[in-house]
């Protein structure tokens, strides 16, 4: 079936960006009486799979909601295990990663990211930094309201600097300001575990996007849930404030 599906995908009108929220590996843990960690660890062997799928099809850009502000209030031994995960994720993807023209990217506060964890995170950044292909974005320690506190900071700064006015001040300029600045707005957001909600997570940059929500756990997802979420995408009317009748004329 993921064959056919994939031969259903218009290849004239995919979605520049994607971005994922990849919840439910502690629930689908839960279900199957594991420990939390073992989820998250399941957890990317999807990620896997999706890079592959968006590879496959053609995406540009793939954000996914890795590590949020809010996260940090987990208990420090599942936040540990997570940062030591990302560690060793890393090291076994990248050189796979790196040949399939992959470029991975960093958005979020990575102040707080321990400096062993942001050592090898770096490291994957340099080594990948002139690859062409799939943009891998992963959003750590990331949390859309303090980019957005964090942007107004630097635009007060730049303004009593005169850097920037308010008199010819867009939103082109304002996103400009933002982790994400240099990317494309996600056309498309996916979220898995059957919640119906944004968390935090590109909170300006969703304004237009259309969202898909899967009922499976993160660990559950598969390429074939990733390119039916692509092939109903195109099925929608993305009006931006038209009517129909504007949009197909």
């Amino acid at each position: 079936m993921t064959e056919e599906s994939i031969q259903l995908i218009n290849k004239s009108i995919l979605p520049k960006h994607i971005a994922i929220i990849m919840d439910g590996n502690g629930r689908w843990a839960k279900e199957h009486n594991k420990s939390r960690v073992h989820g998250h660890r399941q957890g990317v062997k999807t990620v896997r799979q999706i890079v592959e799928a968006s590879i496959e099809v053609g995406i540009e850009y793939l954000t996914l909601y890795t590590f949020s502000t809010e996260n940090w209030n987990r208990p420090i031994q599942e936040v540990s295990a997570l940062m030591n995960l990302l560690v060793t994720t890393i090291r076994k993807e990248l050189n796979d990663l790196n040949k399939n023209n992959v470029s991975i990217r960093v958005i979020g506060d990575i102040t707080r990211i321990p400096s062993s964890t942001l050592k090898e995170v770096n490291k994957a950044i340099e080594i990948t930094k002139n690859n062409n292909g799939l943009k891998l974005i992963m959003a750590l320690s990331y949390g859309s309201r303090w980019d957005i506190v964090t942007s107004v900071k630097k635009i007060i700064d730049d303004s009593k600097k005169g850097v920037v006015s308010s008199d010819n001040f867009s939103e082109k300029e304002f996103k400009s300001y933002l982790s994400t600045g240099f990317y494309p707005d996600p056309e498309l957001l996916i979220r898995t575990s059957g919640e119906y909600r944004i968390s935090n997570f590109l909170l300006w940059e969703l304004a237009y996007s259309e969202m898909v929500f899967s009922q499976k756990n993160w660990p559950e997802f598969t390429k074939e849930d990733y390119y039916q979420a692509i092939i109903d995408y195109q099925k929608r009317e993305r009006r931006f404030g038209k009517v129909s009748e504007q949009i197909k004329s």
